[in-house]
């Protein structure tokens, strides 16, 4: 996923920038122009550029390096996070710590999200604090640990330097999905002012508060929870971004693809089918969606369920220029990539 080679690439020999990158040291953030410089590219002015030089004598002095949201630049994250994203339904994100031998970045802490640490590099041995008392881990390369919302921890490099990925999980709760469910009930409650007097007349306070909270009662009985839930989803993975690694390399090459070109189902990317209408239905990819005739899904259904297929495999559903035009739009689309 991530190794000590890539990191050490991505610090000396690119561009980066904060906030992508930023240093702690026993426990305190590092100001931001210890490590970074200004430039400017094509006469415009840049801000934030990590200097490697700065950098690399930091981390000689003992501080450790935080990489963050991996999953908008590093390849591998990207693809991991977003299959992530589409099995779970919650949104995740990837850091990555280089901590130098010896060091630690930060002190005793807990993280409002779970969270799983994949050791790729040296070794770092965490302090857990659980409900049976602190408990010691060694992790090495190969290993994982998961940590629920709130555990408190902290971890010092061994005699080598450490580096680990840390995936983030953060939860979309039963409650996030009752407020917004709510909320726009409760703005239509009667906004004018409570009654004069109404500190010397406290029962005719409570009969108007009790009217109001039996006509909100009825309006939260008929909301249509298949509705809420179903633009919950729809919400959720058209929020996502999404990767289209190997674009313009398929937009080329769509002029050769024939009914027999293998194509794949672009990893991490949803591809679900969803009624728009009685004549209609919706094709949802992500960060967009297709609306087409509802007489073609059986051959969206069998894109769906295959990991790969040719346009010849819809033979059955749709005519050959059908099939082909179809699987053209879904690699134009992203949802499709054409085997290299």
């Amino acid at each position: 996923m991530l190794s000590l080679d890539d990191v050490d690439a991505l610090l000396t020999t690119t561009a980066i920038r904060t906030p992508a990158v930023r240093l702690a040291r026993d426990g305190m953030v590092l100001p931001e122009a210890s490590y970074t410089r200004g430039g400017s590219l094509a006469g415009k002015p840049l801000t934030g550029l990590v200097d490697a030089r700065k950098l690399l004598d930091l981390v000689d002095g003992g501080a450790s390096v935080v990489l963050q949201g991996l999953q908008r630049y590093w390849p591998p994250l990207t693809r991991l996070v977003s299959e992530l994203e589409a099995e779970l339904g919650h949104p995740c994100q990837a850091n990555a710590y280089l901590t130098p031998p010896g060091s630690q970045g930060f002190a005793v802490h807990s993280d409002s999200h779970d969270v799983f640490v994949f050791q790729t590099h040296g070794t770092k041995r965490w302090e857990v604090h659980t409900d049976d008392g602190v408990q010691d881990v060694l992790l090495e390369p190969g290993l994982v640990m998961y940590l629920p919302t709130g555990t408190p921890h902290a971890a010092r490099a061994q005699d080598t330097a450490s580096l680990h990925v840390t995936l983030g999980i953060n939860q979309l709760t039963w409650r996030d999905l009752v407020r917004r469910a709510v909320t726009p009930l409760l703005d239509a409650v009667d906004p004018t002012h409570l009654p004069a007097a109404y500190a010397g007349d406290q029962a005719a306070l409570g009969a108007g508060l009790a009217d109001r909270l039996t006509a909100l009662a009825d309006a939260v009985r008929g909301l249509d929870t298949d509705a809420l839930a179903r633009e919950q989803a729809e919400g959720f993975l058209a929020s996502r971004p999404m990767s289209l690694a190997g674009g313009l390399r398929d937009r080329f090459a769509l002029p050769a693809v024939t009914g027999e070109t293998v194509l794949h189902r672009r990893a991490g990317r949803p591809f679900r089918l969803v009624d728009a209408g009685q004549s209609t239905v919706r094709v949802l990819l992500g960060d967009r969606h297709l609306d087409v005739p509802a007489r073609i899904r059986p051959a969206l259904e069998r894109v769906a369920d295959r990991s790969e297929l040719r346009p010849a495999d819809l033979h059955d559903l749709l005519d050959p220029d059908s099939a082909l035009v179809l699987c053209r739009r879904l690699v134009r689309e992203g949802a499709l990539t054409v085997q290299g």
